[in-house]
C-alpha cells in the first residue's frame, strides 16, 4: 500500500483489546461502540453515511485490489486507520476468513418519531416490523431482504437480539446500513401504526386467506414475531389482515425470515414496480 499507517503488532495492546471486548453485548452496551467487518459491510457503512472511530487493516489478508480505495475514502473522513500484523487482525476478527477490514463505529438508534420524518415522503408507506427476533442470523436476513425490495424501513419491537451484534452485520451484508431501523415497543407501535391509517399484516397458519390472495398495495406494515411462537396475542389481536402460507409437506411453518422475504416480495409484485 502507498500510504503508512501506524503499525500495531502487539496482542496486547489497548486498542486491540478494545475490539475483542466488543464481541460481548454488555460491553457494545457500556461502551456505545461496535464492529463493522468486511469490506462489503464497511462499503455500505460508507454509502449510508455511519459514523466510524477506528480503521483496522491487514494489507495481508485482503481478498481483491478494491480495499485501499476504501480505505482511503474512509480515512479522508477523518477516521484513524491502523496497520495490523495478521496475527493481530486474527485475534480481533470473528471470522474463519478474515478480509483484513474492522473499523469500530458508534451505536446508532432511531425512533418512531425519525419514521414520522421518513413517511411524510412516503405516501403509500410499505413497512416491516419484526417482534423479539431472537437470532441475529434471521435479523440479518430480514434486513437483506428488506434491502432489496427498498423497505421504507424495519421496526424492531421488543428487540432480543441486539442489532449492533456483528453476526446481524454479518448476515446483512451491511444492509444493517442502508435500510431505516427504528427500535421500538410494541404497544407504541401499534399505536402509531393504527394513527396513520397503516395496516397490520399477520401471517398465521390458522388464517383462511392466502397471502398471494389479499391486497398489498395499501399503506402495509408485515408484522413477523419469534421463531419458536410467531407473533404475540398482542400483535395477533390488534392486526388488521391475516394472511396464510400454504405448507404442503410436514413442517407446518418457514423460517422466519424466509416467511418475511416471501410477504415482502409478494408485496413487491402487487405493487407493480421497482421501488
Amino acid at each position: 500500500m502507498e500510504t503508512e499507517y501506524p503499525f500495531i503488532n502487539s496482542l496486547q495492546n489497548p486498542k486491540i483489546k478494545l475490539v475483542v471486548k466488543l464481541r460481548d453485548r454488555r460491553d457494545r452496551d457500556s461502551l456505545g461502540l461496535f464492529p463493522i467487518e468486511g469490506y462489503r459491510e464497511l462499503l455500505r457503512a460508507c454509502d449510508g453515511m455511519r459514523e466510524m472511530e477506528t480503521l483496522f487493516i491487514c494489507p495481508e489478508l485482503f481478498l481483491g485490489s478494491n480495499e485501499p480505495a476504501l480505505i482511503q475514502r474512509i480515512a479522508e473522513k477523518g477516521v484513524p486507520v491502523l496497520r495490523c500484523s495478521e496475527p493481530v487482525f486474527r485475534k480481533m476478527s470473528y471470522r474463519d476468513r478474515p478480509d483484513g477490514l474492522i473499523a469500530i463505529a458508534p451505536h446508532y438508534s432511531s425512533s418512531l418519531q425519525d419514521l414520522e420524518k421518513i413517511l411524510a415522503e412516503k405516501p403509500i408507506p410499505f413497512l416491516v416490523v419484526a417482534e423479539a427476533i431472537e437470532k441475529p442470523g434471521n435479523l440479518g436476513t430480514i434486513l437483506r431482504s428488506s434491502d432489496a425490495v427498498a423497505l421504507d424501513a424495519l421496526i424492531v419491537c421488543d428487540r432480543c437480539t441486539d442489532i449492533h451484534n456483528p453476526n446481524v452485520v454479518r448476515a446483512s451484508v451491511g444492509t444493517l446500513f442502508t435500510v431505516p431501523v427504528i427500535e421500538a415497543e410494541s404497544k407504541e407501535t401499534i399505536a402509531f401504526l393504527k394513527k396513520k391509517g397503516i395496516k397490520i399484516l399477520a401471517a398465521t397458519p390458522h388464517a383462511e386467506a392466502e397471502y398471494t390472495d389479499i391486497d398489498m398495495t395499501l399503506p402495509l406494515a408485515i408484522a413477523v414475531g419469534t421463531e419458536q411462537l410467531g407473533l404475540s396475542r398482542l400483535w395477533m389481536d390488534e392486526a388488521d389482515i391475516c394472511v396464510r402460507i400454504p405448507m404442503c409437506g410436514t413442517a407446518d411453518s418457514l423460517n422466519v425470515a424466509m416467511a418475511t422475504t416471501l410477504l415482502m416480495y409478494e408485496a413487491l409484485r402487487q405493487r407493480g414496480k421497482k421501488r
